[in-house]
């Protein structure tokens, strides 16, 4: 590190540009200290950080602490960097160290000194010495103009309250994005409050929603088409063979591989018998070809009867004595009914991933009601089938589709034991945007993730974390540039994030919009002291209950 300036020597370069008259009224607060690529130090006045307190533009007031920005001059340019750390060099002096992560650059304007056409990299550094100044309002309303580009607004610039905060639509789809954040944060309000701009920006739109929890569902009833258990009507042969392994399958080891062996076999030969397999002449166990499960059972038996000793009967019997429970349990009939066997595809395609948008350009998909067991092979059929969907249009005129998973580290854990929907999900991380197919994750639990989805996230908005091991993955995942940003993790507010990646033009920290009460999740925590006031009707509630419990349905 070069050597420190004495502090008279500080003091008659601040009090020289202080007097440089196109800075538009603004004086300079420190120096550059060292310059270091990304990351560099600078140090300021604590007297000149004290007196901007009182400054009627809340941005200025700001300057000098740690997630504000600064400018410096280089040249007819501006520069942008961000506070990473802050530290006293000297209590007799009042210098303070700060570690400054450089975010872009932009025009200066020659009569007034004001920053315009900002734009993301640096292509000149500063020289230690050069002054540095705080930033204003109307320098980061150039920062953050949208600049004609597709986009949504979402809440404010954080710490204004008129600058608006927008997500660039075709950088954060085209390269996936991630929505992290605790509990009890707002993750699911915000979540609601993107996906409506989305909507609105794009009515004939096509976004694919997996929802756990039925909470999604109140948020998108205007705009959006709501499936669940009563008329989700996805067909079972729509698998395929390593989704039906994952459903039919009981076993372990050795006998496993010889039960996947028998259902390869007699699954083939089911989708070959029906019409449309009989019409494909190089006919696969995986394609999406309809078939009845009695013909696959019927299969299973003729095969059975095909062997000499009984002992070797078992990896048939539990293969056909699976296939019959599934079929007889009410709880699969979503999948498994046998009104379910016409070649509907087409129209599920068209239903399900809205094609066209009809105004609805969003599907919730509600799996709460899903019988655990097959919760994961659902999610792998439907996003697999997006994906499959976007490989095989490619010469077709393009539809891209946003698929957007909440409770993510449930389908890609990170310690993942070869799930399909974990392979299939991180295939669209790796491979989607090719494709033209977007990912969005939600989730609470970032370190749960398999490694390297997180970082496939091109735009990540991090909202509240309380977790270490969470915070740290995320610091992991995030550009070098916003590392200031994310030492304000733990202190955001309900309703604010911070934003980063392709879909902002830097990193912001944001408080997101009020989001109409119709049009939020139902995700609201229980208020126990006023719901523990409520009584009378227990013995009602308890029926009614057990009833649905013991039908198992709503």
């Amino acid at each position: 590190m070069s050597e420190m300036p004495t502090q008279q020597a500080f003091e008659q370069a601040i009090a020289a540009a202080a007097s440089t008259p196109s800075l538009a009224g603004l004086e300079p607060i420190g120096l550059v200290m060292e310059i270091a690529g990304s990351s560099s130090q600078v140090i300021f006045d604590s007297a000149a950080i004290a007196a901007l307190s009182s400054h009627s533009d809340p941005v200025v007031a700001a300057g000098g602490q740690v997630g504000g920005q600064i400018k410096v001059r280089v040249g007819p340019s501006w520069l942008i960097a961000n506070v990473r750390s802050l530290r006293m060099e000297d209590l007799n002096t009042g210098r303070i160290i700060a570690s400054i992560d450089f975010l872009g650059e932009g025009s200066e304007e020659k009569l007034t000194g004001k920053l315009y056409q900002f734009r993301r990299g640096v292509t000149r550094y500063p020289s230690p010495g050069a002054e540095v100044y705080p930033i204003s309002t109307a320098d980061l309303r150039q920062v953050y103009a949208a600049e004609g580009r597709a986009h949504v607004e979402i809440g404010s610039v954080y710490p204004t309250t008129d600058i608006r905060a927008a997500l660039y639509v075709d950088a954060m789809l085209g390269k996936h994005f991630a929505l992290l954040g605790s509990t009890g944060t707002g993750k699911s309000t915000s979540a609601a409050l993107i996906l409506h701009r989305i909507c609105e920006l794009a009515p004939q739109g096509h976004v694919v929603m997996i929802d756990p929890h039925g909470e999604y569902a109140a948020a998108f009833r205007a705009n959006g088409a709501i499936y669940d258990v009563s008329n989700l009507q996805m067909p079972y042969w729509l698998m395929n063979f390593e989704e039906h392994c994952e459903v039919f399958l009981t076993t372990e080891g050795a006998e496993r591989q010889v039960d996947a062996d028998i259902l390869a076999k007699c699954l083939l030969a089911a989708r070959a018998k029906s019409r449309v397999g009989s019409e494909i002449p190089k006919l696969t166990v995986d394609a999406p070809v309809p078939y009845l499960l009695s013909d696959l059972t019927n299969l299973i038996q003729l095969e059975m009867g095909k062997m000499d000793k009984a002992s070797n009967t078992a990896p048939y019997l539990r293969l056909k004595a699976k296939i019959d429970e599934i079929r007889a349990d009410p709880r699969y009939s979503f999948m498994f009914s046998g009104m379910l066997v016409a070649d509907t595809m087409g129209d599920f395609i068209r239903r399900v991933f809205r094609l066209p948008g009809d105004g609805r350009p969003i599907s919730i998909i509600d799996v709460s009601g899903v019988p655990n067991e097959i919760t994961s092979v659902v999610v792998a059929v439907l996003s697999r089938m997006v994906f499959d969907f976007a490989i095989w249009s490619r010469n077709e005129p393009q539809r891209p589709i946003l698929l957007v998973c909440e409770e993510a580290h449930r389908y890609i854990p990170r310690n993942d034991d070869g799930s399909s929907v974990g392979r299939i999900l991180s295939r669209i991380a790796k491979e989607g945007r090719k494709y033209g197919v977007s990912l969005g994750l939600i989730t609470q639990r970032p370190s749960d993730l398999a490694e390297g989805v997180l970082s496939q996230c091109g735009t990540i908005i991090a909202m509240r974390l309380n977790n270490d091991r969470d915070q740290a993955f995320v610091r992991a995942a995030m550009p070098e540039g916003a590392r200031g940003f994310l030492d304000s993790i733990p202190a955001l507010r309900n309703q604010e994030c911070i934003i980063c990646g392709e879909g902002v033009a830097i990193p912001i920290r944001v408080a997101f919009d009020r989001l109409e009460e119709i049009k939020r999740p139902a995700s609201a925590d229980p208020i126990f002291s006023q719901l523990w006031r409520d009584v009378g009707q227990e013995e009602d509630i308890i029926q009614r209950t057990i009833q649905k419990w013991r039908a198992q349905g709503r």
